[in-house]
């Protein structure tokens, strides 16, 4: 696939994932691209999207994880990568482990979920 077509793959994949979070409120969610070249620059693909950074990831291939959570903004902003699979349509999300055992005790606590 030609360098064009894979980003405008990745683009389609950042608008869809606007898209689920303006539908669960996050009314005023856009791509960084549009926003904020800042938060482009520092692997934000989505702002507005508080209290997560979100990187969004079309490839075959496995992103490496961990390089772009470091190159990610070390905040109070939880930083996820979103990764979609192209032709599969498989869909994943990846974060830190202490992010993640951080936002299931604030659901298990609100009683939101329980063990």
């Amino acid at each position: 696939m030609s360098g064009k077509a894979s980003r405008r793959k990745g683009h389609a994949y950042e608008r869809e994932i606007v898209a689920k979070f303006k539908e669960m409120g996050w009314e005023n969610a856009v791509t960084s691209r549009y926003a904020s070249k800042m938060m482009d620059d520092m692997k934000v693909d989505l702002v507005n999207t508080e209290p997560f950074y979100i990187q969004c990831k079309c490839t075959k291939r496995a992103p490496n994880i961990r390089q772009i959570l470091n190159d990610m903004p070390d905040t109070s902003n939880y930083n996820i990568i979103t990764w979609k699979v192209p032709r599969d349509n498989d869909q994943y999300v990846m974060m830190n482990l202490d992010d993640f055992f951080e936002l299931l005790t604030m659901l298990t606590k609100e009683n939101i979920i329980k063990p």
